[in-house]
């Protein structure tokens, strides 16, 4: 029984045999390369921009203080807000004790000035006695003693007559500084600008050594204080163009950098650049704003950042001719978004992988596939 089943089994393994060893001897298909995205070069408009932020603040701040203490506030002529221009009145203060300190030097000055031509008189005729005396004495005809009297009293009387001269000065003085202080009792701007504070309160007593009586933004000009990386610094100089976008404003405003200051800060290792608005309307001291400063602008061959790699040749990408992709060494300037600047290493038109990350390797065949723009 069991060689009634075989018998079928044997017959159709020999009638397979031949088929197996036909598969057996047919050639093995070509395996397709993969399929990698590449980029061709082209030339782009690039720009190298440095990001910055920080806080508006004035330019100058001036600080207005009263030149003559101890006088009362009797009124205060702006507030905050206020547009200013040089010289023009802030604030009034009494002048009631220097009126008085005036009329007494007046007093004083016209008897000082009365005083003169009484000394001048004596001193004349000091002097005139102590001429006839010397006279009288070479004579022999006066004594010495006489003689030295009189000649001591016209120098007491020269020096009567300089003291009251002095005197003179002195209360002349006086008055001029009386009345300096009475034109000082108006508290003026010193230069054109905006009140930014005012400290100062009708009734209060003067005094330079508290608080300022008004703070002004010289010409109302502001400008952007704003921190930089370390690595940007030395990138940065005056008069370079900047977009500014300011918190809550739409609209992109212009300025320009002023000064990049010459010190980093040992704690942040932050440098700072000084930007200045070209419009500040609307504009107020103590906004933040973000600034994007334009190092450099030029059209050049740009690359996808994806393709770049890194080896110990520097940076690198995958150049594919035909159907090979090759290892090349480049030079790289500026990058803007996803593009990067190839300074050399490269031409227009040629094809490099699009990401380098796309495990193919120095010398692997591949299938291009162009990338869309």
């Amino acid at each position: 029984m069991r060689s009634l089943f075989l018998l079928p089994l044997l017959a159709a393994l020999t009638t397979a045999a031949p088929l197996w060893a036909e598969a057996a001897t047919e050639p093995a298909t070509t395996v397709q390369a993969p399929f990698i995205t590449v980029s061709a070069l082209a030339t782009r408009d690039l720009r190298d921009v440095i990001i910055a932020s920080g806080l508006i603040g004035a330019v100058e701040q001036v600080q207005v203080a009263p030149l003559v203490e101890g006088q009362q506030i009797e009124a205060l002529l702006a507030d905050v807000g206020d547009m200013v221009t040089e010289g023009q009145v802030l604030a009034r203060l009494s002048t009631s004790s220097l009126l008085l300190q005036k009329a007494q030097l007046n007093a004083s000055l016209a008897a000082a000035r009365a005083a003169i031509p009484q000394a001048q008189a004596a001193a004349d005729e000091a002097v005139r006695v102590a001429g006839r005396s010397d006279a009288l004495l070479k004579q022999g005809t006066y004594s010495q003693a006489n003689a030295d009297k009189a000649n001591a009293a016209a120098i007491g009387a020269t020096q009567s007559l300089e003291a009251a001269r002095a005197n003179l000065a002195l209360v002349e003085a006086q008055l001029a500084n009386v009345e300096l202080n009475l034109s000082r009792t108006e508290v003026k701007a010193p230069v054109a600008g905006e009140i930014t504070a005012r400290n100062a309160q009708v009734g209060a007593i003067a005094s330079a050594a508290g608080q300022p009586m008004f703070t002004m933004i010289r010409e109302s000009a502001l400008e952007l204080r704003a921190d930089v990386a370390e690595g940007d610094v030395l990138r940065l100089a005056p008069g370079q163009t900047v977009d500014l976008h300011l918190a809550g404003d739409t609209a992109v405003r212009k300025g320009t950098v002023r000064l990049v200051e010459p010190s980093i800060d040992l704690a942040t290792r932050m440098g700072r650049v000084r930007i200045s608005i070209d419009e500040s309307t609307g504009v107020r001291p103590g906004m933040y704003a973000q600034a994007e400063v334009l190092v450099a602008a030029r059209t050049a061959l740009a690359a996808p950042i994806t393709a770049l790699g890194i080896s110990a040749a520097g940076q690198t990408v995958l150049k594919v001719t035909g159907d090979t992709a090759a290892q090349v060494a480049i030079e790289t300037g500026i990058r803007d978004g996803a593009w990067v600047e190839v300074i050399s290493g490269l031409t227009v038109g040629d094809q490099i992988v699009t990401k380098a990350g796309a495990f193919v390797r120095d010398g692997d065949r591949i299938t291009p596939v162009l990338a869309k723009e």
